[in-house]
């Protein structure tokens, strides 16, 4: 059995409750953090997150004809379970709500010619709304829990990113929200102790070092409460916007921008459009800049660039919030090295690199700074370079 407590015990448990048996195995994967790099994956640049130990999982058992059964396990205990849906006919669009994302994954796989019926039952601990990839997640639990009750071995490290990219169409083309590789690349391929660095554009990866413990320093994830939804955010206009810039500088996307040449291209391009393009060149140079500071062993000193990298993204793509912008303020000012929101933005959480004997000082003010302002109290927690996707121990 999976430890006790553990969102994969806890589906397994459910699964039994509903099915009368056991479920035929359970797989989990995790929430994320991106460290630093923000709204460059669409952009063909670079990422660098770590997954979180928080996971959603899958419990699933085959069926013997087409169906795909989905159920989830909530927070209060109690099972929803969607009705059953005909593999075969699943289109974009149908259904609808959260039964969308276990659906579009079946609607993915079905493409790769796996379209066997399965009970899904799924539990978790990621945070919804956070910024920190709840739905990749589940896209990742539920793709390796398909394939593993179609009778597919469990994937290597060459299979991986061609799974993250499954889940990824689910999101984007079923689901239809425009995220881009980051995410589910995070979720399935990140190792404990470790940050991905990630090139989307050749798919080339490396874990980097990240032992945070070793420097005496701890990332403090700042939940603001302030839920977003990329479908319903102004995250589709960014995105556009990035594209239609590359289109009119002629180039295949923005990645293709060196820093030296961005005040030649902001010169070409209309107001609306510059300050998008300044952020994401230098959001880039920003990510090689970290990563080389990691291979040197010196992450106290990444800190002014998490800061920079939240200044660009609260004032050139004005994708901040009063709460997040309040947060790493506040953090810093109490301690932090370095803060900035993380995720898609319009809501979710901050990270901020706190010393290890300064985090409780960076906590008591965030709190009092929230309720000082009449916002909601934040939710606080330690961000632990975690594991990617996989079967639970059953």
């Amino acid at each position: 059995m999976p430890p006790k407590g553990s969102p994969a015990h806890a589906a397994s448990a459910a699964f039994r409750s509903l099915h009368g048996h056991d479920p035929h195995g359970v797989w989990s994967a995790p929430g994320r953090v991106n460290l630093i790099g923000e709204h460059t994956d669409y952009n063909d640049g670079y990422v660098l997150p770590f997954a979180l130990p928080h996971r959603l999982a899958a419990a699933v058992a085959p069926r013997a004809d087409t169906l795909l059964s989905v159920a989830t396990l909530g927070s209060d205990g109690r099972i929803q379970q969607a009705e059953p849906i005909e593999i075969a006919a699943l289109h974009p669009g149908s259904p609808s709500g959260w039964a969308a994302y276990p659906a579009g994954v079946a609607w993915a796989l079905r493409d790769q010619g796996i379209d066997k019926g399965a009970d899904l039952v799924i539990a978790g601990d990621v945070p919804t709304g956070a910024g920190l990839s709840s739905s990749a997640a589940l896209e990742c639990a539920v793709t390796l829990a398909l394939l593993g009750a179609a009778g597919h071995p469990e994937p290597d490290e060459h299979d991986r990113p061609h799974i993250a990219r499954l889940a990824q169409r689910a999101e984007n083309e079923f689901v239809g929200v425009p995220t881009g590789a980051l995410d589910q690349t995070a979720s399935m391929c990140c190792v404990a102790g470790n940050v991905l660095f990630l090139d989307v554009r050749s798919g080339a990866a490396e874990q980097v070092p990240f032992d945070l413990e070793r420097a005496g320093l701890r990332i403090l994830v700042i939940d603001t409460r302030v839920k977003h939804a990329h479908s319903e955010s102004g995250y589709g206009d960014r995105r556009r916007g990035t594209e239609k810039a590359a289109a009119l500088l002629g180039i295949d996307a923005l990645r293709d921008i060196p820093p030296e040449g961005l005040p030649e291209a902001l010169t070409t391009l209309p107001e609306d459009l510059a300050p998008l393009v300044r952020h994401v060149v230098t959001e880039n140079a920003r990510v090689l800049d970290v990563v080389t500071l990691l291979k040197q062993d010196d992450i106290a000193n990444i800190g002014p660039l998490l800061d920079a990298s939240h200044t660009s993204m609260r004032d050139d793509y004005r994708i901040s919030t009063p709460e997040l912008d309040l947060a790493v303020d506040t953090a810093r000012s109490a301690g932090a090295l370095g803060a900035r929101m993380t995720g898609g933005g319009f809501g979710g959480s901050a990270i901020a690199l706190v010393p290890s004997n300064e985090q409780q000082a960076v906590e008591k003010a965030v709190t009092a700074a929230f309720d000082d302002a009449g916002f909601r109290r934040p939710r606080l927690f330690t961000g632990v370079p975690s594991a990617g996707a996989g079967r639970d121990t059953t």
